[in-house]
Protein backbone atom coordinates (compact mmCIF):
# COMPACT_ATOMS: atom_id res chain seq x y z
CA UNK A 1 0.00 0.00 0.00
CA UNK A 2 1.49 3.40 -1.10
CA UNK A 3 1.19 6.23 1.31
CA UNK A 4 0.85 9.61 0.75
CA UNK A 5 3.85 11.81 0.80
CA UNK A 6 4.14 14.29 4.31
CA UNK A 7 3.77 16.92 1.66
CA UNK A 8 -0.34 15.85 0.50
CA UNK A 9 -1.72 17.51 3.72
CA UNK A 10 -2.16 20.65 2.95
CA UNK A 11 -2.45 20.71 -0.64
CA UNK A 12 -5.54 22.71 -2.30
CA UNK A 13 -8.01 20.62 -3.07
CA UNK A 14 -5.81 17.25 -1.91
CA UNK A 15 -8.26 13.80 -1.00
CA UNK A 16 -8.81 13.83 2.48
CA UNK A 17 -6.61 11.44 4.26
CA UNK A 18 -7.88 7.92 5.64
CA UNK A 19 -9.11 8.60 9.09
CA UNK A 20 -9.25 5.75 11.74
CA UNK A 21 -12.73 7.61 12.99
CA UNK A 22 -15.50 9.11 10.61
CA UNK A 23 -15.04 12.75 9.79
CA UNK A 24 -17.62 14.25 12.08
CA UNK A 25 -15.13 12.27 15.11
CA UNK A 26 -12.27 13.53 13.26
CA UNK A 27 -13.64 16.81 13.71
CA UNK A 28 -14.25 16.63 17.12
CA UNK A 29 -10.47 15.68 18.04
CA UNK A 30 -9.37 18.36 16.35
CA UNK A 31 -11.22 21.00 18.37
CA UNK A 32 -10.79 19.14 21.21
CA UNK A 33 -6.98 19.17 20.90
CA UNK A 34 -7.03 23.30 19.89
CA UNK A 35 -9.37 23.43 23.30
CA UNK A 36 -6.34 21.82 25.24
CA UNK A 37 -3.78 24.03 23.57
CA UNK A 38 -5.66 27.24 23.85
CA UNK A 39 -5.82 26.05 27.61
CA UNK A 40 -2.10 25.63 28.15
CA UNK A 41 -1.14 28.65 26.20
CA UNK A 42 -2.95 30.91 28.00
CA UNK A 43 -1.34 29.04 31.16
CA UNK A 44 2.22 30.01 29.70
CA UNK A 45 1.24 33.59 29.01
CA UNK A 46 -0.19 33.50 32.92
CA UNK A 47 2.64 31.89 34.19
CA UNK A 48 4.87 34.26 32.50
CA UNK A 49 3.19 37.29 34.02
CA UNK A 50 2.84 36.03 37.50
CA UNK A 51 6.96 35.32 37.13
CA UNK A 52 7.59 38.62 36.13
CA UNK A 53 5.72 40.26 38.47
CA UNK A 54 6.97 38.17 41.32
CA UNK A 55 10.52 38.00 40.53
CA UNK A 56 10.97 41.77 39.33
CA UNK A 57 8.22 43.25 40.83
CA UNK A 58 5.70 46.15 39.46
CA UNK A 59 2.92 43.61 37.81
CA UNK A 60 1.37 46.32 35.24
CA UNK A 61 4.39 47.02 33.46
CA UNK A 62 5.57 43.35 33.72
CA UNK A 63 1.93 42.36 32.10
CA UNK A 64 2.21 45.00 30.04
CA UNK A 65 5.53 43.71 28.90
CA UNK A 66 4.58 40.26 28.59
CA UNK A 67 1.16 40.14 26.84
CA UNK A 68 2.31 42.75 24.06
CA UNK A 69 5.64 41.22 23.34
CA UNK A 70 3.51 37.81 23.14
CA UNK A 71 0.77 39.40 21.20
CA UNK A 72 3.16 40.89 18.52
CA UNK A 73 4.86 37.37 18.69
CA UNK A 74 1.66 35.73 17.79
CA UNK A 75 1.18 37.56 14.86
CA UNK A 76 5.13 36.75 13.78
CA UNK A 77 4.48 33.50 14.08
CA UNK A 78 1.15 33.24 12.15
CA UNK A 79 3.01 34.44 9.24
CA UNK A 80 5.51 31.78 9.52
CA UNK A 81 3.36 29.03 9.62
CA UNK A 82 1.96 29.95 6.16
CA UNK A 83 5.50 28.18 4.78
CA UNK A 84 4.58 25.00 6.65
CA UNK A 85 0.75 24.66 5.80
CA UNK A 86 2.12 22.00 3.14
CA UNK A 87 3.06 19.98 5.74
CA UNK A 88 0.81 20.80 8.29
CA UNK A 89 0.59 17.38 10.39
CA UNK A 90 3.82 16.82 11.30
CA UNK A 91 4.29 21.15 11.61
CA UNK A 92 1.90 21.04 14.46
CA UNK A 93 3.23 17.83 16.07
CA UNK A 94 7.05 19.74 15.91
CA UNK A 95 5.55 22.69 17.07
CA UNK A 96 3.70 21.10 20.45
CA UNK A 97 6.79 19.35 21.31
CA UNK A 98 9.24 22.71 21.04
CA UNK A 99 6.27 24.53 22.95
CA UNK A 100 5.76 22.14 25.25
CA UNK A 101 9.58 21.91 26.19
CA UNK A 102 9.63 25.86 26.49
CA UNK A 103 6.74 26.13 28.24
CA UNK A 104 6.91 23.63 30.65
CA UNK A 105 10.62 24.38 31.79
CA UNK A 106 9.59 28.59 31.89
CA UNK A 107 9.49 28.52 35.74
CA UNK A 108 12.92 26.99 36.35
CA UNK A 109 14.53 28.62 33.82
CA UNK A 110 13.25 32.29 35.28
CA UNK A 111 13.57 31.21 38.78
CA UNK A 112 17.20 29.88 37.86
CA UNK A 113 18.14 33.13 36.01
CA UNK A 114 16.86 35.32 39.42
CA UNK A 115 18.69 33.21 41.89
CA UNK A 116 22.12 33.11 40.13
CA UNK A 117 22.35 35.86 37.92
CA UNK A 118 20.17 38.57 38.64
CA UNK A 119 16.84 39.96 37.88
CA UNK A 120 15.49 37.65 34.35
CA UNK A 121 14.21 41.07 32.47
CA UNK A 122 15.83 39.82 28.87
CA UNK A 123 14.68 36.34 29.81
CA UNK A 124 11.22 37.11 30.40
CA UNK A 125 11.10 39.12 26.99
CA UNK A 126 12.89 36.15 25.56
CA UNK A 127 10.31 33.50 26.55
CA UNK A 128 7.36 35.79 26.08
CA UNK A 129 8.56 36.05 22.19
CA UNK A 130 9.57 32.29 21.73
CA UNK A 131 6.16 31.04 22.97
CA UNK A 132 4.41 33.79 21.50
CA UNK A 133 5.11 32.70 18.21
CA UNK A 134 4.77 29.03 18.78
CA UNK A 135 1.59 30.05 19.77
CA UNK A 136 0.75 32.26 16.50
CA UNK A 137 1.80 29.08 14.23
CA UNK A 138 -1.38 27.12 15.88
CA UNK A 139 -3.55 28.40 14.18
CA UNK A 140 -2.99 28.46 10.51
CA UNK A 141 -1.84 24.84 10.77
CA UNK A 142 -5.04 23.90 12.67
CA UNK A 143 -6.82 25.16 10.20
CA UNK A 144 -5.67 23.28 7.37
CA UNK A 145 -5.88 20.21 9.53
CA UNK A 146 -9.33 20.91 10.58
CA UNK A 147 -9.93 21.26 6.56
CA UNK A 148 -8.47 18.08 5.45
CA UNK A 149 -10.44 16.18 7.96
CA UNK A 150 -13.91 17.07 6.47
CA UNK A 151 -13.97 19.95 3.51
CA UNK A 152 -16.22 23.23 5.00
CA UNK A 153 -16.43 26.69 3.87
CA UNK A 154 -13.39 28.88 5.34
CA UNK A 155 -15.98 31.06 7.58
CA UNK A 156 -17.78 28.12 9.28
CA UNK A 157 -14.02 26.38 10.17
CA UNK A 158 -12.54 29.66 11.58
CA UNK A 159 -15.83 30.05 13.63
CA UNK A 160 -15.45 26.41 15.07
CA UNK A 161 -11.43 27.06 15.44
CA UNK A 162 -11.78 30.12 17.35
CA UNK A 163 -14.53 28.99 19.89
CA UNK A 164 -12.73 26.12 20.76
CA UNK A 165 -9.75 28.56 21.35
CA UNK A 166 -11.19 31.05 23.48
CA UNK A 167 -12.90 28.21 25.46
CA UNK A 168 -10.11 26.90 26.12
CA UNK A 169 -8.04 29.82 27.23
CA UNK A 170 -10.86 30.35 29.37
CA UNK A 171 -10.39 27.03 31.06
CA UNK A 172 -6.39 27.49 31.08
CA UNK A 173 -7.16 31.13 32.64
CA UNK A 174 -9.39 30.38 35.20
CA UNK A 175 -7.69 26.88 35.98
CA UNK A 176 -4.37 29.00 36.83
CA UNK A 177 -4.95 30.73 39.78
CA UNK A 178 -7.78 28.48 41.20
CA UNK A 179 -6.08 24.72 40.69
CA UNK A 180 -2.56 25.04 39.46
CA UNK A 181 -1.34 27.92 41.19
CA UNK A 182 -2.31 27.50 44.94
CA UNK A 183 -2.27 23.35 44.61
CA UNK A 184 0.96 22.62 42.63
CA UNK A 185 3.00 25.84 42.24
CA UNK A 186 4.55 27.50 40.03
CA UNK A 187 7.17 24.82 39.30
CA UNK A 188 4.88 21.55 38.75
CA UNK A 189 2.20 23.77 37.23
CA UNK A 190 4.50 24.42 34.42
CA UNK A 191 5.61 21.15 33.97
CA UNK A 192 2.22 19.71 34.38
CA UNK A 193 0.88 21.93 31.84
CA UNK A 194 3.71 21.44 29.37
CA UNK A 195 3.42 17.32 29.52
CA UNK A 196 -0.37 18.00 28.94
CA UNK A 197 0.55 20.06 25.80
CA UNK A 198 3.01 17.66 24.62
CA UNK A 199 0.64 14.54 25.32
CA UNK A 200 -2.75 16.42 23.07
CA UNK A 201 -0.39 17.55 20.42
CA UNK A 202 1.81 14.32 19.50
CA UNK A 203 -1.57 12.31 20.09
CA UNK A 204 -3.94 14.12 17.69
CA UNK A 205 -1.21 13.69 15.02
CA UNK A 206 0.14 10.52 14.86
CA UNK A 207 -3.46 8.72 15.54
CA UNK A 208 -5.70 10.74 13.25
CA UNK A 209 -3.19 11.77 10.89
CA UNK A 210 -0.76 9.13 10.97
CA UNK A 211 -1.61 8.25 7.54
CA UNK A 212 -0.22 12.03 6.03
CA UNK A 213 3.62 11.10 7.60
CA UNK A 214 5.65 8.61 6.12
CA UNK A 215 7.25 6.30 8.53
CA UNK A 216 10.43 8.34 9.38
CA UNK A 217 7.88 11.46 10.33
CA UNK A 218 6.05 9.41 12.50
CA UNK A 219 8.85 7.67 14.35
CA UNK A 220 10.73 11.17 14.68
CA UNK A 221 7.48 13.14 16.22
CA UNK A 222 7.02 10.51 18.59
CA UNK A 223 10.70 10.78 19.55
CA UNK A 224 10.68 13.83 19.75
CA UNK A 225 8.00 14.36 22.12
CA UNK A 226 8.62 11.34 24.24
CA UNK A 227 12.08 13.20 24.42
CA UNK A 228 10.10 16.09 25.76
CA UNK A 229 7.83 14.30 28.14
CA UNK A 230 10.83 12.57 29.20
CA UNK A 231 12.78 15.85 30.13
CA UNK A 232 9.81 17.86 31.61
CA UNK A 233 9.31 14.66 34.12
CA UNK A 234 13.21 14.64 34.80
CA UNK A 235 12.81 18.05 35.79
CA UNK A 236 9.74 17.46 37.85
CA UNK A 237 11.80 15.09 40.24
CA UNK A 238 14.76 17.78 40.44
CA UNK A 239 12.09 20.16 41.02
CA UNK A 240 12.47 19.74 44.97
CA UNK A 241 16.67 20.33 44.85
CA UNK A 242 16.16 22.65 42.22
CA UNK A 243 13.66 24.76 44.45
CA UNK A 244 16.20 24.76 47.55
CA UNK A 245 19.41 25.28 45.84
CA UNK A 246 17.83 28.19 44.14
CA UNK A 247 16.46 29.38 47.24
CA UNK A 248 19.62 28.79 49.04
CA UNK A 249 21.27 31.02 46.62
CA UNK A 250 19.07 33.62 46.97
CA UNK A 251 18.51 33.87 50.94
CA UNK A 252 21.49 31.99 51.74
CA UNK A 253 21.73 28.34 53.43
CA UNK A 254 20.58 28.91 56.48
CA UNK A 255 16.71 28.86 55.50
CA UNK A 256 14.50 27.52 58.24
CA UNK A 257 10.97 28.09 57.20
CA UNK A 258 9.53 27.93 53.32
CA UNK A 259 6.11 28.30 52.44
CA UNK A 260 3.92 29.23 49.70
CA UNK A 261 0.66 30.31 51.42
CA UNK A 262 -2.62 31.78 49.35
CA UNK A 263 -0.88 35.22 50.22
CA UNK A 264 2.60 35.55 49.22
CA UNK A 265 5.86 33.12 50.17
CA UNK A 266 7.53 33.45 53.35
CA UNK A 267 10.82 32.32 53.72
CA UNK A 268 12.33 32.69 57.62
CA UNK A 269 16.14 32.32 57.66
CA UNK A 270 18.25 32.12 61.41
CA UNK A 271 21.77 31.95 61.99
CA UNK A 272 23.58 30.18 64.66
CA UNK A 273 24.64 33.26 66.24
CA UNK A 274 20.68 34.22 66.26
CA UNK A 275 20.30 36.79 63.66
CA UNK A 276 16.51 36.16 61.96
CA UNK A 277 15.47 37.24 58.30
CA UNK A 278 12.44 37.35 56.91
CA UNK A 279 11.53 37.81 53.68
CA UNK A 280 7.70 38.21 51.91
CA UNK A 281 7.72 37.56 48.29
CA UNK A 282 11.39 37.85 47.78
CA UNK A 283 11.84 41.12 49.89
CA UNK A 284 14.06 41.23 53.20
CA UNK A 285 10.66 42.51 55.71
CA UNK A 286 12.66 41.94 58.75
CA UNK A 287 16.03 41.68 59.94
CA UNK A 288 16.92 41.02 63.24
CA UNK A 289 20.16 43.50 62.72
CA UNK A 290 18.46 46.61 62.54
CA UNK A 291 14.67 45.85 63.08
CA UNK A 292 14.73 47.22 66.61
CA UNK A 293 15.66 51.29 64.83
CA UNK A 294 12.92 51.05 62.28
CA UNK A 295 9.80 49.61 64.34
CA UNK A 296 11.34 51.89 67.29
CA UNK A 297 11.28 55.05 64.76
CA UNK A 298 7.86 53.50 63.32
CA UNK A 299 6.16 53.32 66.90
CA UNK A 300 7.65 55.91 69.30
CA UNK A 301 6.77 58.99 68.00
CA UNK A 302 2.98 57.65 66.99
CA UNK A 303 3.04 56.34 70.74
CA UNK A 304 4.58 59.73 72.71
CA UNK A 305 1.69 60.97 74.30
CA UNK A 306 0.57 58.78 77.33
CA UNK A 307 -2.82 60.16 77.45
CA UNK A 308 -3.83 59.05 73.83
CA UNK A 309 -2.48 55.95 73.24
CA UNK A 310 -5.04 53.34 74.65
CA UNK A 311 -6.34 51.63 71.38
CA UNK A 312 -3.58 50.99 68.66
CA UNK A 313 -4.36 49.64 65.50
CA UNK A 314 -1.49 48.32 63.16
CA UNK A 315 -2.44 47.61 59.59
CA UNK A 316 0.40 44.57 58.21
CA UNK A 317 3.28 44.18 60.73
CA UNK A 318 2.45 40.03 60.58
CA UNK A 319 5.38 39.45 62.49
CA UNK A 320 4.24 41.21 65.79
CA UNK A 321 7.63 42.95 65.77
CA UNK A 322 5.15 46.37 65.61
CA UNK A 323 2.68 45.27 68.11
CA UNK A 324 5.95 44.18 70.50
CA UNK A 325 6.70 48.17 70.66
CA UNK A 326 3.14 49.01 71.37
CA UNK A 327 2.55 46.49 74.27
CA UNK A 328 5.90 47.53 76.17
CA UNK A 329 3.36 50.87 77.38
CA UNK A 330 1.12 49.87 80.45
CA UNK A 331 -1.04 51.86 79.57
CA UNK A 332 -1.67 50.02 75.90
CA UNK A 333 -5.36 48.35 76.39
CA UNK A 334 -5.63 47.24 73.39
CA UNK A 335 -3.26 46.12 70.38
CA UNK A 336 -5.28 45.58 67.10
CA UNK A 337 -3.15 44.10 64.21
CA UNK A 338 -4.57 43.72 61.07
CA UNK A 339 -3.06 41.21 58.58
CA UNK A 340 -4.10 39.39 55.61
CA UNK A 341 -1.98 36.18 55.78
CA UNK A 342 -2.69 33.82 58.70
CA UNK A 343 0.10 31.92 57.62
CA UNK A 344 2.75 34.82 58.77
CA UNK A 345 0.73 35.40 61.95
CA UNK A 346 0.79 31.79 63.24
CA UNK A 347 4.18 31.77 62.38
CA UNK A 348 5.24 34.91 63.87
CA UNK A 349 3.53 33.18 67.67
CA UNK A 350 4.88 29.78 66.98
CA UNK A 351 8.10 29.83 65.56
CA UNK A 352 10.49 30.24 68.67
CA UNK A 353 12.88 32.68 66.70
CA UNK A 354 10.47 34.72 65.36
CA UNK A 355 8.73 34.64 68.46
CA UNK A 356 11.53 35.67 70.47
CA UNK A 357 12.11 38.11 68.19
CA UNK A 358 8.47 39.73 68.83
CA UNK A 359 8.78 39.17 72.87
CA UNK A 360 6.07 36.69 72.70
CA UNK A 361 3.18 39.06 71.21
CA UNK A 362 1.24 36.76 70.47
CA UNK A 363 0.35 35.25 73.55
CA UNK A 364 -0.16 39.16 74.96
CA UNK A 365 -4.01 38.65 76.11
CA UNK A 366 -4.38 42.52 74.95
CA UNK A 367 -3.52 41.46 71.00
CA UNK A 368 -6.49 40.87 68.70
CA UNK A 369 -5.52 39.36 65.54
CA UNK A 370 -7.86 39.87 62.47
CA UNK A 371 -7.11 38.67 58.94
CA UNK A 372 -8.28 40.77 56.69
CA UNK A 373 -6.78 42.68 53.43
CA UNK A 374 -6.21 46.11 55.39
CA UNK A 375 -7.90 48.23 52.71
CA UNK A 376 -11.32 46.63 53.08
CA UNK A 377 -11.45 45.92 56.61
CA UNK A 378 -10.64 49.82 56.95
CA UNK A 379 -13.91 50.54 54.71
CA UNK A 380 -16.12 48.07 56.83
CA UNK A 381 -14.93 49.23 60.92
CA UNK A 382 -13.80 52.94 60.11
CA UNK A 383 -17.64 54.07 60.52
CA UNK A 384 -17.56 52.35 64.19
CA UNK A 385 -14.20 51.70 65.40
CA UNK A 386 -12.18 54.43 66.63
CA UNK A 387 -8.35 54.23 67.81
CA UNK A 388 -5.58 56.59 69.75
CA UNK A 389 -2.72 55.19 67.10
CA UNK A 390 -2.83 53.58 63.83
CA UNK A 391 0.25 52.54 61.95
CA UNK A 392 0.54 51.56 58.88
CA UNK A 393 3.81 48.95 58.48
CA UNK A 394 3.25 47.62 55.09
CA UNK A 395 5.44 46.28 52.66
CA UNK A 396 5.90 48.81 49.37
CA UNK A 397 3.57 48.55 46.83
CA UNK A 398 5.16 45.52 44.16
CA UNK A 399 1.88 45.14 42.07
CA UNK A 400 -1.48 47.40 41.43
CA UNK A 401 -3.51 45.49 44.01
CA UNK A 402 -1.23 46.90 47.16
CA UNK A 403 -1.09 50.68 45.38
CA UNK A 404 -4.03 51.04 47.28
CA UNK A 405 -2.67 51.00 50.67
CA UNK A 406 -0.90 54.06 49.71
CA UNK A 407 -3.51 55.96 48.59
CA UNK A 408 -5.90 59.03 49.40
CA UNK A 409 -8.71 56.79 50.00
CA UNK A 410 -7.03 54.62 52.26
CA UNK A 411 -5.37 57.43 54.34
CA UNK A 412 -9.25 58.85 54.01
CA UNK A 413 -10.37 55.78 56.00
CA UNK A 414 -7.51 55.84 58.56
CA UNK A 415 -8.64 59.21 59.32
CA UNK A 416 -11.71 58.37 59.85
CA UNK A 417 -10.53 55.51 61.99
CA UNK A 418 -8.78 57.98 64.22
CA UNK A 419 -9.83 59.20 67.66
CA UNK A 420 -10.31 62.85 68.67
CA UNK A 421 -5.37 63.44 69.18
CA UNK A 422 -4.86 60.22 67.69
CA UNK A 423 -1.89 60.04 65.32
CA UNK A 424 -0.81 57.99 61.94
CA UNK A 425 1.89 56.68 61.52
CA UNK A 426 3.43 55.77 58.17
CA UNK A 427 6.51 53.94 56.50
CA UNK A 428 7.09 55.57 53.62
CA UNK A 429 10.40 55.40 52.07
CA UNK A 430 13.74 53.17 52.01
CA UNK A 431 17.22 54.14 50.97
CA UNK A 432 20.82 53.01 51.03
CA UNK A 433 22.87 55.75 53.90
CA UNK A 434 25.61 57.96 52.90
CA UNK A 435 27.83 56.07 55.20
CA UNK A 436 28.42 59.43 56.80
CA UNK A 437 27.27 60.37 59.75
CA UNK A 438 25.44 63.33 61.14
CA UNK A 439 25.45 65.63 63.59
CA UNK A 440 23.46 65.15 66.67
CA UNK A 441 19.45 64.35 67.11
CA UNK A 442 19.45 64.08 63.16
CA UNK A 443 20.71 60.38 62.64
CA UNK A 444 22.63 59.92 59.65
CA UNK A 445 22.55 61.20 56.14
CA UNK A 446 21.35 60.15 52.45
CA UNK A 447 21.96 62.40 49.65
CA UNK A 448 22.85 66.01 50.29
CA UNK A 449 21.66 66.72 53.61
CA UNK A 450 21.21 70.07 55.06
CA UNK A 451 19.91 71.33 58.39
CA UNK A 452 17.58 74.30 58.06
CA UNK A 453 16.95 76.92 60.51
CA UNK A 454 14.01 74.71 62.03
CA UNK A 455 16.79 72.00 63.25
CA UNK A 456 15.03 70.21 59.92
CA UNK A 457 17.21 68.09 58.04
CA UNK A 458 16.39 68.17 54.42
CA UNK A 459 14.75 64.76 52.35
CA UNK A 460 16.72 61.75 50.79
CA UNK A 461 17.69 63.32 47.66
CA UNK A 462 15.67 62.79 44.51
CA UNK A 463 14.45 59.80 42.39
CA UNK A 464 12.49 57.56 43.25
CA UNK A 465 12.52 57.52 47.18
CA UNK A 466 12.12 61.11 47.36
CA UNK A 467 9.50 60.84 45.39
CA UNK A 468 7.65 58.07 47.22
CA UNK A 469 8.01 59.72 50.61
CA UNK A 470 6.74 63.27 49.69
CA UNK A 471 3.98 61.58 47.57
CA UNK A 472 3.06 59.50 50.68
CA UNK A 473 3.03 63.07 52.76
CA UNK A 474 0.98 64.78 49.66
CA UNK A 475 -1.55 62.14 49.94
CA UNK A 476 -1.95 62.01 53.81
CA UNK A 477 -1.95 66.02 53.45
CA UNK A 478 -5.27 65.37 50.99
CA UNK A 479 -6.81 63.30 52.70
CA UNK A 480 -7.59 66.18 55.59
CA UNK A 481 -4.77 65.08 57.90
CA UNK A 482 -1.38 67.19 58.92
CA UNK A 483 1.94 65.43 58.37
CA UNK A 484 4.72 65.62 59.12
CA UNK A 485 8.42 63.40 57.89
CA UNK A 486 11.28 62.15 59.14
CA UNK A 487 13.86 59.89 59.04
CA UNK A 488 16.05 57.49 60.82
CA UNK A 489 18.05 54.78 60.37
CA UNK A 490 22.16 54.44 60.09
CA UNK A 491 24.90 55.18 57.51
CA UNK A 492 23.83 51.84 55.79
CA UNK A 493 19.71 51.88 55.64
CA UNK A 494 17.76 54.61 56.24
CA UNK A 495 14.21 55.14 56.80
CA UNK A 496 11.83 57.77 55.75
CA UNK A 497 8.46 57.61 58.08
CA UNK A 498 4.91 60.62 57.68
CA UNK A 499 3.27 61.12 61.27
CA UNK A 500 0.11 62.53 61.24
CA UNK A 501 -2.86 64.25 62.89
CA UNK A 502 -5.84 66.22 62.37
CA UNK A 503 -4.11 69.36 64.07
CA UNK A 504 -0.25 69.79 64.27
CA UNK A 505 1.16 68.23 66.23
CA UNK A 506 4.80 68.17 68.54
CA UNK A 507 7.30 65.56 67.53
CA UNK A 508 9.07 63.31 69.69
CA UNK A 509 11.81 61.37 67.79
CA UNK A 510 13.88 58.71 69.07
CA UNK A 511 17.40 58.77 69.54
CA UNK A 512 19.49 58.86 66.19
CA UNK A 513 16.30 60.38 64.04
CA UNK A 514 15.40 63.52 62.55
CA UNK A 515 12.92 66.01 61.15
CA UNK A 516 12.79 66.13 57.18
CA UNK A 517 12.50 69.33 55.54
CA UNK A 518 10.15 69.40 52.38
CA UNK A 519 12.25 70.43 49.19
CA UNK A 520 10.57 73.08 46.79
CA UNK A 521 9.59 70.46 44.51
CA UNK A 522 7.53 68.44 47.24
CA UNK A 523 4.85 71.35 46.93
CA UNK A 524 3.86 70.28 43.16
CA UNK A 525 3.43 66.63 43.54
CA UNK A 526 -0.26 65.25 43.03
CA UNK A 527 -1.52 62.84 45.68
CA UNK A 528 -1.91 59.07 44.98
CA UNK A 529 -5.10 58.16 44.33
CA UNK A 530 -7.15 54.55 43.60
CA UNK A 531 -7.14 56.05 39.86
CA UNK A 532 -4.27 57.21 39.49
CA UNK A 533 -1.49 55.61 42.05
CA UNK A 534 1.48 57.79 41.81
CA UNK A 535 3.67 56.30 44.97
CA UNK A 536 6.78 54.71 43.78
CA UNK A 537 9.11 52.61 45.85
Amino acid sequence: MTRAPDSASALPGAPPPALPVPPATGRLLVLATVFVCAACGLVYELELVALGSYLIGDSVTQASVVLSVMVFAMGVGSLLAKRLRIRAAVAFGGVEAVLALLGGLSAMALHACFAWFGQPRFVLVAYALAIGVLIGAEVPLLMTLIQRVRRQDPGGAVADLFAADYVGALAGGLAFPFVLLPWLGQLSSALITGAVNATAGCALVLYLFRHDLSRRARWALFAANATVLALLALAALLSAPFERAARDAVYGSEVRVAQTTDVQEIVLAAGEDGTVELYLDGQLRVDSADERRYHGALMRPALAAPDSRRRVLVLGGGDGLAAREALRHADVAEVTVVEMDPALSRLAAEDPRLSRLNEHAYGDPRLRVVHAEAFDWLRRSAPRERYDVIVSDLPGPRNTGSTKLYSQEFYGLAGRALADGGRLAVHAASWAGSGSESGAGAGGGAGAEAEDEAGAVAGPGSGDTAHSLWTVAATVRAAGLTPCTYEAGDSDDRWGFVLAARRPLALTLPPGAGLLAAPPEAADLTPSTLLHPRYTE
